[in-house]
């Protein structure tokens, strides 16, 4: 299961409607998000993406497995993959979001997709639900080779890792989200032999919520003031190039660093990279089990 992206310009504004659990955004909001699909080209490569991560993650589990693809705020929705599973005779699965960390408002949103979904179609597939998988040490070897290659020739005096904002109510709830964060921040550091690193938040909701902090924005701002001139991304709680990557960091993010006179990169998104295609495997064959 992944997010979900508008295919086109025209399904911007329904796509949002959707995040917004179906009320109307400000004309303003709506225009403000076009413009950054607008900026990408109009649309991003997730779905394709995620359909061959899900190819490859088929492959890679070999013929025990079928792979089903739903998304949580477009097409194909996660109640069209419920439906495909059940016609299909499916009465055990694994169901695996492609976000690392888990968050019951992130997260468990995907769940509740499921849910809803067996509870309209009249379906009662046993799910094992994977929560989280940040410290798949494939996961985490192949965020680390990404870095260390986005880091020849350039030699950041920073690295910065980066994941979406969520609103800061989750801590009142003693939500794992943050800590799955620093966790997986510690271990890959540990792999890179310690470089000097910070950790910033990214691509907070436009809502009358406070949302966890510190941003990237404010962070390239502190960096600048300590007079640090090369930063390197590492936006570890997203595994495809979608909005917050193609636009939230590669536009407005090293637009505000070069302004302060920082160059800004990021490391490539892992994609369909194999090892996180074999992070993926293993996830599944631990759900499976009953562990997720």
């Amino acid at each position: 299961m992944a997010y979900g992206t508008p295919r086109t310009l025209e399904e911007v504004e329904p796509f949002y409607v959707n995040i917004r659990g179906g009320r109307q955004p400000a004309p303003e909001l709506i225009a403000n998000l076009r413009r950054r699909y607008e900026a990408v080209g109009g649309h991003t490569p997730l779905l394709e993406i995620t359909t061959g991560q899900a190819e490859d993650l088929a492959a890679a589990l070999g013929g025990q497995y079928r792979v089903f693809t739903g998304m949580k705020h477009w097409h194909p929705f996660i109640e069209e993959a419920v439906r495909q599973m059940a016609e299909a005779g499916i009465a055990r699965a694994v169901a695996l979001a492609l976000a690392p960390h888990y968050s019951a408002l992130s997260i468990g949103g995907y769940f509740a997709a499921i849910d809803e979904a067996q509870a309209k179609l009249g379906s009662a597939i046993a799910f094992e639900r994977v929560k989280s998988w940040h410290l798949q040490p494939a996961y985490l070897a192949a965020v680390a080779e990404h870095t260390r290659q986005a880091s020849q020739g350039f030699e950041p005096e920073v690295l910065v890792f980066t994941a979406h904002s969520l609103p800061r109510r989750i801590l009142e709830q003693h939500d794992p989200y943050v800590d799955q964060l620093q966790e997986t921040c510690r271990a890959l550091a540990e792999r890179l032999g310690g470089p000097r690193w910070q950790f910033a938040f990214q691509s907070a909701g436009a809502t009358g919520d406070a949302w966890l902090g510190p941003d990237i924005l404010q962070t390239i701002e502190a960096l600048a003031n300590d007079g640090v001139q090369r930063v390197l991304a590492a936006p570890v709680g997203f595994i495809a190039d979608h909005l917050e990557i193609l636009y939230d960091l590669d536009v407005q993010a090293r637009q505000h660093a070069r302004e302060r006179g920082i160059e800004l990169r990021r490391i490539a998104s892992l994609n369909r990279d194999p090892g996180l295609i074999a992070a993926l495997a293993d996830a599944v064959h631990q759900g499976d089990q009953g562990r997720g």
